[in-house]
Order: C-alpha cells, then structure tokens, then sequence
C-alpha cells in the first residue's frame, strides 16, 4: 500500500522531533553524527512523493531538492533553508511531543513536574490563549530548533507542487546538519546548490525577519605549565589549571559577558576549560555586531592572559584565533530587495510591519551570506530553544508555512 505524504505542517512537526539528530561539538566527523541522516533520509523520500524528482542526499548529510519554475517570467533561484539537527547544550534523545490545546496559565511538564512553562518567562504564550501549543515532556529539548523550520518548508514545498497555479520561479530546497555546531555550510557544494538568493527559516515569533548577526570567533588558550612531584614543588611548579584559573578569573564582570549584555553589546564568553597540571585549555567565543571590535576584544584577553603569565615565568601559553562567521547584514545591504520582498511577504500575512532586529546569535544563512548566497533569517515560531522548556505554536508554523508561499508569489510579481 502507498504510503500517504500529505501531512500537515504540525504531523511533519511531530514525526521529526521524534528523530533523535543531536550533533556533536568534539565529534572529528562531518556530519558530526550519523543519526543526523536518519531525519535526512525520511525528508528525501517525503520530496520525491511529492513529485519533487530531483532530491537527494549526499555523502555530506545535505539534503537538496528543486521545485521547477512554472512561469514565464525570469525570476531569480530563491534558496529556503533549515538545519536538521538539535543543539548539544540538551538531550535529543526519546523525545515525547505534547499538543496542548492552550487555556491559558503556566504548563506543567509531565516527566519533570518542576518544568513550568509560565506566561511571565514566555509572554508570547499569552497570543496562544484558544490555540494548540506542541512541548516536550519534560526530560528533553522539544527540537524546534530547526524541525520547526524543517516542516515549514516541507509544508509549504507539498503546497506549491499540489497547487500550480501559484506562480513561482525555481525554488531551491536546503536542508543543512551541524549548524549547531557551527560546522553547517562547511562541505556545502555551492555550485551544485545554483541558487541567486536564500532564506533561512530559524528565527522566532512571527512577524519577525532578522537580516543581522554577532560577527563571530573562538579563541584558544593552550597553557603549559611546569610540572613537579607536589612533595617537592616548592618554587618550582606552575600549575596549568591555576593559570587558567586565573585567566577567567580577570574577566570583565560588569561588561563584555553575556550575563550582563543585551541588544547590540558584545562579549567574551568562555565555554570550556580542560586540563592537568602540566597543560591546560580554555575556550572562547567572541562575539560583536561590529566586526572590528572583535579584534578589541580578543586584544583585551590577550592582554589578560599575558598579565597572568607574569606571575608565572617559566609557563607559557599559545593564544590562537578562528574565524567563525561575519555579520550578514554588510551582504545583504548591497541586494535590498531580498529583504524588502521577505517584508511583503509578511504583510501579507496581515502584519502592518515586519518587525526586523539583530540576532544575538548566527545562523547557516551568516556563513552563506559570505559564500555568495545572500541569506536572511525568518520567523519559525519556535521558543525557549535549547532547553527543557521548548515550545512552537501549530499556528505559528502554519503561518511561516503561508509567508513562504507568499514569499514565493511576491519573487515572482516582481520580476
């Protein structure tokens, strides 16, 4: 018996948060982890039922797909991407989704009922009041994060295939692993994709459209210290981790750190520390909206680490500096229109104004702004990502689901 592929945005939804695709940040592989291709493969087979006759994955975890121009105008390749994978920071593993259809007040999660989600924490859930809301149970991240954005443009491809006389050019499908992990776009064949333009679907409430990130880089510090019998160490040892110890320790505590940091302001975040006492490292991310000020901060932590090493003159330590990703906002202001079509779009759906803010964060679409696909960021509908607490409106997605369509229209209207 033919297997029935004409779900909903929510059935999609639900069918692939049970997936376990959780990445993997010290994995050496690419995709990070195999599972993520488990999601990968189901997507593909859902395309090609829809008559979408090209989609496929590659060795890389990619999943690509086109869906025909059916018009006559030339219109440019519009690129919808997602990522497939959940973030690190909690477990993906066995996830069990709740529909809730909401009344209002806070939520209790079943498995750990000291899992609240209140209106206080979450004020969107007070637009929710009559609506069906989808959680976690408790134990787990939800994976809204992006299969939020997964079964939008999944949705919103079994629209346009089913409907033809939408109007529309050619239409590139992206579905991405590891951009959890910062590693999304890294065997991305840009040739192969053959789009003019994209659009990430991995941002927030609706009506929003983020055409501006952090610019972004990690830093390293490698320390040697100096070993000795702890019996025998007086004036001799240099302890690797009280070196690091002390470098975190100097940090700025009333600025440049995301505990005390908001809107536009950037900071120098430590993320892991690991060592013995002859060697130790420390991690960093560093993060601005202005690019040059990355340099100013990774400066003042140099500096830091420097002063430390004074008191420690038989120790070294080897400060290096990844480039991570650029503010995508320098890209997309040379081709306004991407943006301002992705404003009608959202117009469409009955908002006066697309309200448009920085994301304190990154998505593929900063990397492939700068790999020559232009790529801002829209709205999902997901909340209280990376956590227990995780949620998504079904009227959220079906929305994001209709200013795709719309999207597509407003692409080809204009051309």
């Amino acid at each position: 018996m033919a297997l029935d592929y004409n779900f909903t945005v929510a059935e999609r939804f639900l069918r692939y948060v049970q997936i376990d695709t959780q990445s993997d940040p010290n994995s050496k592989t690419f995709p990070s982890t195999e599972k993520q291709k488990d999601l990968s493969r189901v997507l593909v087979e859902e395309l090609l039922a829809m008559g979408i006759t090209d989609a496929h994955l590659d060795e890389h975890g990619y999943v690509y797909a086109t869906i025909p121009s059916n018009t006559s105008k030339d219109v440019p390749t519009i690129c919808f991407c997602s990522h497939v994978d959940t973030a690190p920071d909690c477990s993906g593993k066995g996830v069990k989704p709740i529909v809730h259809d909401y009344k209002g007040g806070s939520i209790t999660l079943p498995d750990d009922p000291a899992q609240v989600i209140t209106q206080e924490a979450y004020p969107h859930l007070n637009k929710q009041i009559g609506k069906q809301i989808i959680t976690t149970s408790g134990t787990t991240l939800l994976g809204a994060d992006d299969k939020a954005g997964v079964a939008e443009i999944m949705d919103a491809a079994h629209y346009l295939m089913a409907h033809p006389e939408v109007k529309h050019g050619r239409i590139r499908i992206l579905f991405t692993p590891d951009e959890e992990v910062g590693r999304g776009v890294n065997h991305l064949d840009m040739k192969k994709l053959n789009a003019t333009f994209g659009y990430t679907l991995d941002g927030g409430v609706p009506g929003t459209l983020e055409d501006e990130t952090f610019s972004a880089d990690g830093v390293s510090i490698k320390i040697q210290g100096v070993s000795v019998h702890p019996g025998y160490a007086k004036g001799k040892m240099e302890n690797a981790m009280k070196i690091a110890g002390a470098i975190l320790d100097r940090l700025p505590k009333d600025r440049l750190c995301p505990e005390v940091t908001e809107k536009k302001q950037g900071f120098v975040h430590p993320t892991s520390m690991e060592g013995v006492l002859e060697r130790a490292e420390l991690k960093f991310i560093i993060r601005d909206f202005t690019t040059a000020k990355l340099k100013a901060h990774e400066a003042e932590l140099k500096a830091i680490m420097e002063d430390v090493l004074k008191d420690y003159p038989n120790s070294s330590a080897e400060f290096v500096v990844n480039e991570q990703y650029r503010n995508m906002k320098v890209v997309l202001d040379k081709h306004p229109e991407i943006v301002a079509n992705a404003e009608e779009a959202i117009r469409r759906l009955g908002y006066a104004e697309p309200v448009k803010h920085p994301i304190r964060g990154g998505t593929d679409g900063s990397r492939l702004s700068f790999m020559g696909l232009p790529c801002p960021n829209l709205f999902t509908g997901m909340q209280a990502i990376h956590s227990v607490k995780e949620w998504v409106s079904i009227s959220d997605m079906e929305e994001a689901v209709e200013m795709i369509v719309h999207l597509c229209q407003v692409w080809e209207e204009r051309a």
